[in-house]
């Protein structure tokens, strides 16, 4: 069984749409991943060199919501979850997007999209 490094509630401002004022005036999104690693290396040697660093996992996640504008927020969470999921050291990755002003016209409570991806062995992605 895999250990887990999980990161949730992360805000991102973007500007991913099919609207045009979504484009043009942004709006929040958040996201959470969780990223499945073997720490049995770090743990033993207390080293953060052998483990996944949450802040670079934080950090791809803003680069790619903060970037360039895409339609879809499917493409948004698969685009991250294919760049965490080269990352050495990761097993599986699973990303959430949430959209909480999305352009409903009916009350909701969220709207989000998920994205797994995983490797079948060490530098196969799947």
């Amino acid at each position: 069984m895999a250990d887990r490094i999980e990161l949730t509630g992360l805000e991102v401002y973007g500007y991913h749409g099919v609207y045009d004022f979504e484009k043009e005036q942004g709006q929040k999104f958040i996201v959470d991943l969780v990223v499945w690693t073997d720490f049995t290396a770090a743990v033993a040697d207390d080293d953060i060199t052998k483990t996944i660093s949450y802040v670079d996992l934080a950090d791809i996640a803003v680069g790619i919501i903060s970037g360039p504008s895409m339609d879809l927020i499917e493409t948004v969470s698969a685009s991250i979850a294919d760049h965490i999921n080269d990352v050495d050291g990761v097993l599986a990755v699973e990303v959430t997007v949430h959209k909480p002003d999305a352009p409903i016209h009916h009350p909701f409570s969220d709207v989000r999209v998920v994205a797994r991806r995983s490797r079948k062995t060490p530098g196969t992605r799947t």
